[in-house]
Formats: structure tokens, C-alpha cells, sequence
């Protein structure tokens, strides 16, 4: 059969274009894509062998090789797979040259200019022509299984590609690449370098089944070295949990996440059914250093087939679980024209809803089976994972479930929310918790005082996102949370309820000052009245029940939005000898000059006692200060 030479279409020359310099972010992953059709081609063939006798095909040595000429500056990838006949090269290998072209090129820009999200990876050809990144002319030969006769392809990949017939092709598939000088500038390593080679194929190829085998090319007139297998093949995610060591496991994790420490967990999971994958995630022992910073890297690797697609998927787990490292391998997924980026489909959604709800659920086991490893987990992670009560509205049970809180019923063990409700006392209803830097700063504040007398427990909340998600999440099992620093608090007197007739005497009482007062201090407050909440102190500073609180409000300007100040309640502790002489003085001075500044004084501390400051720092210090003189 002579030799026939076809000419590229206009859009076809457009297309080989846009695959050599504009669809690959990263040149060597042309090797990978020719390596993932030679695995291709053998999996074809055992599977043709075992439904057909009579093809007659070799299958006890499946492997691909890649050899390599440093004077003649080839590479070749060759298989000794199923191979493809003559009309198979043209239809296959000729894709791109077929009538649907310009739809091609049509579909390929607009989703390059959508952010790259088009599922066109279905064409044979596409990830073939990768290799023109690198090569100047590629040359293919094969032969199919249980035929006789080959075919050789060539291209330059400009206006013509040459197909004919050959008679004696080894059976399978091997492309040759006459590659390109190499150009550091451009990022065109030197594609006959064995060192290259082995670590491109370790990065992308390591777990693919078959061995990949280097064979140099001769050197200075010497026999060629021995073929060296270049893939591990070992896919640990592949295999039984029987036949894995846990030092292989340990390995595994180390290589992935770069920490020489052992994980904490490690966890598997094999999905079966119309939708195929396999996952071997890690739960390291130690939150690295840049968690919490914007360029952090997620650490779950992206395969198909056991090919590497991506390094960090952030695709496959929310946000809040970005510490987790591991190995996703999927037998099918809708990839775009690189294989560099996911598409959003259901497939991708699904994974990740099934990976998410593993992890949590390995997690709360882990808080039963052993207590020591998830007490561990939530000192590293328990912050980040709180972010998941945030965005994750589907398994935000299971994070309330599996989240642990410091709280006043022990210094140091910290208590989950199923436990403080167990504890609540006869009557209570609501679980209380109070925000903060530090627990000491908490522990000290005037709103515990009350509920320290009462014996009542409060959570003492300390991470950032603590003054998010307590008003995000609202309940728990039914019961409110509630801030002891938010609304009226009333916790009852020891006998049972205060008298409507004691409180009203009482408010009668005080309702000059509380008056007075709001009227000294204007706009610094909304609302001056008495207390119920404090025991020790003379005065708190309060929000109104459903108002931020002053740690949130700086929170969102520090991210740049902008939120009005909302009006603090100033509340006076009835039962303090400052506040009772403050009334006193009230009712029989006429002269309240220093009264007024004895008011002042007293917002001021009651701001400060909360970790605030007073508005005008320099006037507070003075009022000290003279206040001060005039006592002694």
C-alpha cells in the first residue's frame, strides 16, 4: 500500500496551535499522556484476551518501554498492547483532522476563556498531539493484535500527516518524538535525559499497573545498559488492607505531605457501583505552620486510572478539611482538554460529599476507640474544623457532634455538647457560653459571676470563629446557646424566683440614677439598668441580644467590611457599696459635677473589664488620676 499523504484542515492547523503553546501549562506532561495510552493499550489487550482465544496475542509480558537517542535527540514511548489497524490510526489518530474541528477549536476557546472548565478529553488524539509541545516530528507505528500487517503515522505537526502500510511492526503501539532543543527559558528540559525521564515518570506514572521500563540509548560505542523499571506500581489504595503494612502506609503519607512524623488516622474507602473510585486518605499528627494562610496548599492528589492528574484538588474536600493529605483514584471523571482541571459535575460533588462524611465519621470513632488520638485531632485541627459549621450546613450535626469546647466544669479537659447538656441543671434550658481571647481573660470577666455563684457551666470560647458560628448555629439538641454577655440574663435567687414586688421596689428605687446616668453618658450607651448577672463587680458592659459583639465587629472591618458600632448597655451591680453610693449621692447632692465623672469613671472600668478601651484613653487617666488625689 503506497504511502498517503493528508493535509491538515485551517481549523486543524488552529488546534495543533493552541495544544502546543497554549493548553499545557507544563511541558512534561506529554509524557504522561503518552504513558496513559500505552497503559490504555494494555489493559484493551488483556481484557481482548481473556474474551477471545483465538487472538492469538502475547500477554505474558505486558509493559511499556521508553527509550531514548541523546545523538539522534529521540525519545520513544513503545507498548506491546491491542495496538490499531490502518483505519483505526486514521480515525483515532486523525481526529483532529475530521469535519467536527472547528467546533472543536470553537469549544476549546470559549472554555479557555470561561476559566478552562471543557470536558473535551474524550478524543483520542487531543492528549497525542500533546508531544508536538516538544518534538518537531512525531512518527508512529502499530500493529493490532491478531493482524499482520502495521501502520506508520508521521507528522510534523504543520500541514500534512503521512499514513502507510508496513509489514513488520512489532505488535502494539510505539511513538517516536524527534524533540526540540532543549530551552531552559522556555521550559523545555532535555527530553533524553534519563534523570529526567525517571522523574517525570514518578511524579505522574509511579502507581500505573504495568512496569515502565527506560532503555537508554548506547553510548560512546558501549553495549546498552540493562532496561531499569522506573514505576513502583505499588497503589496502595489498590490493594487489601491485609496486604499493606502500616510502614507502607506510613511511607506513602510522608511522600505525599513531605512530613517526616507518622499520621494520626489513616483512612480508606472503596465506592463501587455505577460510579467507581478509591481514596486512602491521612490525618496528619501536627497542623502545619500555614494552615490558616490564604496560599495554602490542600494536599489530596487527583488520579484517573492511576494517572496523575493534579496535586492538591481542591475540588474533592471542603475548605474546612484542607489538612487532610492522600490519594483519590477515580476510574472515570470528566476532565478538561489538559487534564489540569476538574470539571463541577456530579461526579466531583459526589466524591466529595462521600469522602467528607468519612472523615467526620472516622473522627467521631475515634473520639470513643481512643480518646488520646482525638484528643490530639481537635487541638491541631478542632479550629479549622469549626469553620465547617460555617459553610457545611449538611453535616453540621455530625460537627457539633464530633467538637469539643473548653467550659468551667474542669480546667483541663475539655467537654463536648452532648456532656454539658447532660450536666444542666433542673430548670436550666439554655447552654451558655461567653467569647474571649483567653481563658483567663473569661474566667475573669464581671458576666461570670453570676453563674459562677449559680454553679452553672459556661463554655469559655476562645478561637476566632467561635464569634461566628455560636450565632450561625443558634441550638443544639433543642437547646439555645446563649452569650452570658448578651441580653438579660436572670438566674433566679436562691429560694426560687425573685419577687415581682422586691424588683419593682428595687428598680423604683434606682430609676433617678439609671436615668441620670444615660443622659451623662448619651450616645456612649443605649440603655442603663440594674444587674442581675453580677455578684463582685460594680458594673458590666452588655449587648442587646441580638447586637455583635465588639470582637465580631472588628473582625469584619479587619476584612474590610464595614459595620456600623452598635450601643453597649452599661448594668449596675444594685448590691455594690460603689453603686449603692453613687444612688445615695445622687439623690441628695445638687451639685452632680463630680457625680458625672464618677459615672464616667465607672463606664470606663466596665469597658475595660471587658478587654475594650475607653473612648478618649487620655481623659479616662486623668479622671483617675484626680479622683485619686482628692481621696487621700
Amino acid at each position: 500500500m503506497p504511502t498517503e499523504t493528508f493535509e491538515f484542515q485551517v481549523e486543524a492547523r488552529q488546534l495543533l496551535q493552541l495544544m502546543i503553546h497554549s493548553v499545557y501549562s507544563n511541558k512534561d506532561v506529554f509524557l504522561r499522556e503518552l504513558v496513559s495510552n500505552a497503559s490504555d493499550a494494555l489493559d484493551k489487550l488483556r481484557l481482548a484476551a481473556l474474551k477471545d482465544d483465538t487472538l492469538g496475542a502475547d500477554v505474558s509480558d505486558l509493559h511499556i518501554d521508553i527509550e531514548t537517542d541523546g545523538e539522534a535527540r529521540t525519545l520513544t514511548v513503545r507498548d506491546n498492547g491491542i495496538g490499531m489497524s490502518y483505519d483505526e490510526v486514521g480515525r483515532l489518530i486523525g481526529t483532529i483532522a475530521n469535519s467536527g474541528t472547528a467546533q472543536f477549536v470553537k469549544e476549546l476557546r470559549e472554555a479557555q476563556e470561561a476559566g478552562g472548565a471543557e470536558g473535551l478529553i474524550g478524543q483520542f488524539g487531543v492528549g497525542f498531539y500533546s508531544g508536538f509541545m516538544v518534538a518537531d516530528e512525531m512518527t508512529l507505528v502499530t500493529r493490532r493484535a491478531g493482524e499482520s500487517q502495521g501502520t506508520r503515522w508521521s507528522s510534523r505537526g504543520e500541514g500534512t500527516y503521512t499514513l502507510e502500510a508496513v509489514e513488520d511492526a512489532p505488535q502494539g503501539t510505539s511513538v517516536t518524538l524527534h524533540l526540540k532543543p532543549a530551552d531552559s527559558d522556555d521550559q523545555l528540559h532535555d527530553y533524553t535525559s534519563a534523570w529526567t525521564i525517571k522523574d517525570i515518570v514518578k511524579r505522574y506514572s509511579d502507581f500505573i499497573t504495568w512496569p515502565i521500563r527506560t532503555v537508554p540509548g548506547k553510548t560512546d560505542g558501549d553495549a546498552a545498559p540493562e532496561p531499569e523499571t522506573l514505576n513502583s506500581m505499588k497503589a496502595l489504595w489498590a490493594r487489601s488492607r491485609e496486604e499493606v503494612s502500616d510502614d507502607e502506609y506510613h511511607e506513602l503519607y510522608k511522600h505525599i505531605s513531605h512530613d517526616w512524623r507518622e499520621p494520626l488516622e489513616t483512612i480508606r474507602l472503596q465506592a463501587e457501583g455505577t460510579f467507581e473510585y478509591q481514596a486512602l486518605l491521612f490525618v496528619p499528627s501536627h497542623a502545619p505552620h500555614d494552615l490558616y494562610t490564604q496560599g495554602y496548599k490542600r494536599g489530596v492528589q487527583l488520579y484517573v486510572k492511576r494517572v496523575f492528574i493534579m496535586d492538591d484538588c481542591e475540588a474533592l474536600l471542603p475548605p474546612y478539611l484542607r489538612f487532610v493529605k492522600g490519594v483519590v483514584d477515580a476510574a472515570d471523571l470528566s476532565l478538561n482538554v489538559s487534564r489540569e482541571i476538574l470539571q463541577q459535575d456530579r461526579h466531583i460533588r459526589m466524591m466529595q460529599r462521600r469522602l467528607t462524611k468519612k472523615i467526620l465519621s472516622t473522627v467521631k470513632d475515634t473520639m470513643t476507640a481512643a480518646p488520646d488520638r482525638y484528643a490530639t485531632f481537635w487541638r491541631e485541627f478542632g479550629s479549622v474544623l469549626k469553620e465547617g459549621l460555617l459553610s457545611d450546613s449538611d453535616n453540621r450535626e455530625t460537627l457539633l457532634a464530633v467538637a469539643s469546647f473548653a467550659s468551667t466544669h474542669a480546667d483541663d479537659e475539655p467537654t463536648t455538647l452532648a456532656a454539658y447538656a447532660e450536666r444542666m441543671k433542673d430548670g436550666q434550658e439554655d447552654i451558655y457560653y461567653l467569647t474571649g481571647e483567653t481563658r483567663e481573660s473569661i474566667e475573669n470577666s464581671p458576666h461570670m459571676e453570676a453563674f459562677r455563684a449559680k454553679g452553672i457551666e459556661v463554655l469559655l470560647l476562645t478561637d476566632p470563629v467561635d464569634e461566628v458560628w455560636v450565632d450561625v448555629v443558634g441550638e443544639f439538641d433543642g437547646r439555645r446557646l446563649r452569650s452570658v454577655a448578651k441580653g438579660e440574663v436572670d438566674l433566679g435567687t436562691e429560694d426560687g424566683e425573685q419577687k415581682d414586688g422586691e424588683r419593682e421596689k428595687r428598680s423604683e428605687e434606682y430609676a433617678g440614677l439609671l436615668g441620670w446616668m444615660k443622659e451623662q453618658l448619651g450616645e456612649d450607651v443605649k440603655e442603663v439598668r440594674l444587674s442581675s448577672r453580677l455578684t463582685v463587680s460594680p458594673a458590666c458592659i452588655v449587648s442587646d441580644a441580638h447586637d455583635l459583639t465588639p470582637a465580631l465587629e472588628n473582625m469584619y472591618r479587619a476584612m474590610g467590611q464595614e459595620v456600623p458600632t452598635a450601643q453597649r448597655i452599661l448594668e449596675l451591680n444594685p448590691g455594690h457599696l460603689l453603686v449603692k453610693g453613687l444612688n445615695q449621692a445622687y439623690k441628695e447632692r445638687e451639685d452632680r459635677t463630680e457625680l458625672a465623672e464618677t459615672a464616667e469613671l465607672l463606664h470606663g472600668l466596665a469597658v475595660l473589664a471587658e478587654g475594650g478601651r475607653p473612648k478618649e484613653p487620655g481623659r479616662f487617666v486623668k479622671l483617675v488620676a484626680d479622683h485619686l488625689e482628692r481621696s487621700l
